[in-house]
């Protein structure tokens, strides 16, 4: 036993178990292999001896000292004495335990260290490993590179050598007379003397013998097409392959054998090139580019596609220039085009009237024009950009009306933009409104002038300077405060001060100086874009520069078209359009986005390429966005079954671009994390079959703003139960998505407390389980609400009450300070002193 547990190395990596049985015990051994070792310990019993008398042997069991004690007065029962020498065998026993544990976790440590040192040995020995094939792999490659190098060199020379000697023996055997078979013979014997005792061949013996050298092996293991056909001498050489060899012949004949003089060329990059074209326009091997990009750390194959920046890298490497172009370089020509000072003409302003809804912007300029708009816009809204021009004192003024409804932020960015003067219209009942600010916001950020109009002076509480005060707050200085901003009270209904409006416009114009040339290619910006069923795509455009006319080939957005009609807002139909002049052109094969720049082009090849190359940007740009929202069918799925959001299909139909941009953006705000409208289609024009059937197909209603659905659409709608909702004002569509959303979202669940229990003591009763008798403590228990048991003030069940009784008798609720006794479902851990939390639960519907 003393063996087994001393030396720490045998037992290292063993398992040790100790048995007792009586008085013998047993040591297993588990060794390696699965093999196992029993060794049988023998307890010695201590003898005991009288005080005089000394023990017979000094060691006990293996040579440990008994433990000295003094003699017992009385001697001790011969029955009690086995029980005791047992005891103290179990000490021995203990004793050697530890020192057996010890050793073992001696033994388990070195275990650790030496595998952790075999672990990190390892790690480095694959790490250098991995080092050494890939280092392999590389001079594999330049090895084989360069035995193709070689082969290339020696079998070029080998040709050019053999050329060579064929045209010197054409020209010997020309010259001089062929030798008598006499000399022959003479020579042939000098020959052998000098030589050896071989004879020399002949010419025709020499025929049929196969050339030596590396180049016979290389080309007889060759795989080609004439090889496999059989045909191999019917086949002809390519033009470029008779050309390299007739240069080869040239070069080796002239004796030069230096490489031939680098010819450097111009390469046309585009954004992106493969390594194949950039090779071809550099006129080198694409082998030698990919040499070189291997020499840079980087493993390319000849199709593989490079940047621009790269690949103006290699050219330069490979000694060439390079002239970058890009795709986009088709639209050069055709916008801002810069005129000469003497060709420019003066031209009427562009006024954009914008504001707060309803503080009458349109009914301003309807006094204006003499015309009555606003009973024609729903709900007395502006959901169009309006463009109009009128004249006084000879002079014309082109309007731009933009709605004031929060959903047409994008439309009135669109008019501050194309606009000279900014009128902004504040209503002095009203004062300063969140879409004031907003339109305040977009021209500061378009840089034009602004004429603030006061509007609504005829009512009792209008206050014009108070008006004044807050437009302050937004850094607008008016000048009867001091600023520079003009400020003009009017009345659109009863007409008061609009000569003084006009007034100031032109006043502002003369200052601005505004000119255009007309004698130039036109150029415009789209206000507004629509599909008429019986006129096609309609585009109101405002002219900025040059004249529109009939017959012109322009190119508006992606879509291009020749101009068949130009029409003024007053439906009159026009040979020509001038600059600042909002007309309607009809002949575009499209309907174009509404802010899209609008320019005549020379020939329809140069329009339907723009437009080409404009298709194809909006393309790419919608299939990355859809790789990097959507991803795979698999990460599809996956996102679909990780996300909690619930998504309410729509497909989105109106009259003009803008309304529906405007309807896209406002529906965009209403989402949430939880729920948010998915916009299947969108687009300008009726509401067709196709609509129905997408709508149908994935689940969608239509909305439809200011169109109507054609008899065709409405049959199919019916048969496949697809709703079509129609609406005039933006914000009753708004309303009835943001109700239907609502709906989606998940309620909330709200909890109430009812009051707390404690288990005074737990019966036990037959047929029915552990009941709990219980003393409410606060508040009150209700029958068929939620409880949780509280042990320790942690929640170990939440669940329902089985049963609520007082006394003998179900009960609905126990009041604070009575008791009762609880039953929980399927739950019988109670105990006494536990807390029994009573609550009710409440789903609240949420909304956005």
């Amino acid at each position: 036993m003393s063996d087994t547990t001393s030396d720490d190395k045998k037992t290292a990596g063993r398992t040790l178990s100790l048995r007792r049985d009586g008085g013998k015990g047993t040591v297993r051994q588990k060794m390696g292999g699965g093999r196992t070792n029993t060794v049988v310990v023998e307890t010695r019993k201590r003898k005991f001896t009288k005080p005089a008398e000394k023990p017979a042997s000094g060691s006990l069991a293996g040579g440990l000292k008994p433990r000295a004690r003094p003699a017992p007065e009385t001697p001790e029962p011969s029955a009690e004495k086995p029980a005791e020498s047992a005891d103290r065998g179990g000490a021995v026993l203990k004793e050697l335990s530890q020192s057996e544990i010890d050793a073992r976790r001696r033994a388990l440590e070195q275990a650790k260290a030496r595998e952790a040192e075999d672990r990190e040995k390892f790690h480095a020995d694959e790490q250098r490993r991995k080092e050494e094939l890939e280092r392999a792999e590389r001079e594999r490659i330049e090895r084989e590179e360069a035995e193709k190098a070689e082969q290339a060199r020696l079998a070029a020379e080998a040709e050019a050598k053999a050329q060579a000697a064929l045209k010197a023996e054409q020209e010997g055997a020309r010259r001089a007379p062929e030798k008598p078979a006499a000399d022959a013979q003479r020579d042939d014997e000098q020959g052998d003397r000098r030589g050896g005792a071989a004879k020399r061949p002949s010419k025709a013996d020499a025929a049929p013998k196969p050339s030596r050298g590396r180049e016979d092996n290389r080309r007889r293991g060759k795989l080609t097409l004439a090889n496999v056909t059989g045909d191999g001498e019917g086949r002809a050489r390519s033009l470029s392959a008779m050309r390299r060899r007739q240069e080869k012949i040239k070069r080796a004949q002239m004796g030069s054998s230096e490489p031939r003089e680098k010819i450097s060329r111009e390469v046309t990059l585009p954004e992106t090139i493969t390594i194949q074209e950039l090779a071809q326009r550099m006129t080198e091997r694409a082998v030698d580019v990919v040499k070189f990009m291997m020499k840079q750390g980087q493993m390319m194959k000849p199709g593989d596609l490079i940047d621009a920046d790269t690949a103006e890298l290699i050219a330069e490497e490979f000694g060439h220039t390079v002239k970058r172009v890009s795709e986009s370089d088709v639209e050069e020509g055709i916008f801002n085009i810069e005129d000469k000072p003497e060709d420019l003409k003066g031209r009427p302003p562009v006024v954009t009237i914008m504001g707060h809804v309803d503080h009458g912007k349109t009914s301003l300029l309807d006094a204006i024009r003499n015309a009555n708009v606003v009973s024609g816009e729903a709900g007395g809204i502006t959901q169009h950009i309006g463009a109009y021009q009128v004249e006084k004192d000879g002079q014309r003024v082109t309007f731009l009306d933009t709605p004031g409804h929060a959903a047409f932020t994008a439309m009135r960015a669109r008019g501050a933009q194309a606009t000279d003067i900014a009128i902004l219209v504040v209503a002095a009942d009203d004062s300063v409104m969140p879409q004031t600010i907003e339109s305040i916001n977009h021209i500061k950020a378009a840089g034009v002038p602004m004429i603030v109009a006061i509007n609504k002076i005829d009512k009792p509480d209008a206050d014009a300077s108070k008006v004044r005060t807050e437009l302050l707050q937004h850094e607008v200085f008016v000048e009867s405060m001091g600023g520079e901003t003009q400020d003009v009270e009017v009345s659109a209904l009863k007409g008061t001060n609009l000569d003084g409006l006009l007034d100031a416009i032109l006043l502002q114009a003369e200052i601005l100086e505004l000119k255009a040339n007309p004698d130039r290619t036109a150029e415009g910006v789209v206000v507004e874009a629509k599909l008429d069923k019986g006129r096609g795509a309609v585009a109101t455009v405002l002219v900025q520069a040059g004249t529109l006319r009939t017959g012109d080939i322009v190119v508006a957005g992606d879509e291009w078209g020749k101009v068949r009609a130009i029409i003024s807002d007053r439906g009159d139909q026009l040979a020509e359009a001038e600059p600042s002049l909002p007309v309607e052109i009809l002949g575009l094969n499209g309907t174009p986005q509404a802010g899209d720049k609008v320019a005549v082009v020379d020939s329809e090849a140069r329009a339907r390429e723009i437009s080409e190359y404009r298709q194809r940007k909006a393309r790419e740009i919608a299939v990355a966005r859809q790789a990097g929202a959507r991803g795979s069918l698999e990460q599809m799925m996956a996102a679909a079954q990780a996300s909690e959001t619930a998504e309410f299909p729509l497909v989105i139909k109106g009259d003009v671009q803008g309304s529906v941009e405007a309807i896209l953006g406002a529906l965009e705000k209403l989402g949430t994390d939880e729920v948010q409208a998915r916009i299947v289609h969108s687009g300008a024009g009726g509401i067709t079959e196709t609509d129905v059937s997408l709508a149908e197909s994935t689940g969608a209603a239509i909305m439809g703003f200011n169109v109507r659905a054609n008899k065709q659409a409405r049959t199919l709608a019916e048969q496949s139960g697809v709703e079509i909702r129609y609406y005039n004002i933006i914000y009753n569509l708004l309303d009835d998505v943001k109700a239907a959303m609502e709906g989606l979202l998940s309620p909330e669940r709200r909890e109430t407390f009812l009051g707390n229990a404690e288990i005074l003591e737990v019966f036990n009763i037959t047929k029915v389980g552990k009941v709990a008798g219980c003393q409410v403590t606060e508040g009150k228990v209700e029958r068929g609400a939620g409880v949780r048991l509280i042990r320790d003030n942690v929640v170990i069940h939440e669940g329902k009450l089985k049963t609520l009784k007082r006394f003998k008798d179900e009960v609905s609720e126990v009041p604070v300070g009575q008791e009762c006794g609880m039953a929980f479902e399927n739950y019988e851990d109670i105990r006494a002193g536990d807390v029994i939390e009573c609550f009710r639960v409440e789903e609240v519907a949420r909304t956005l």
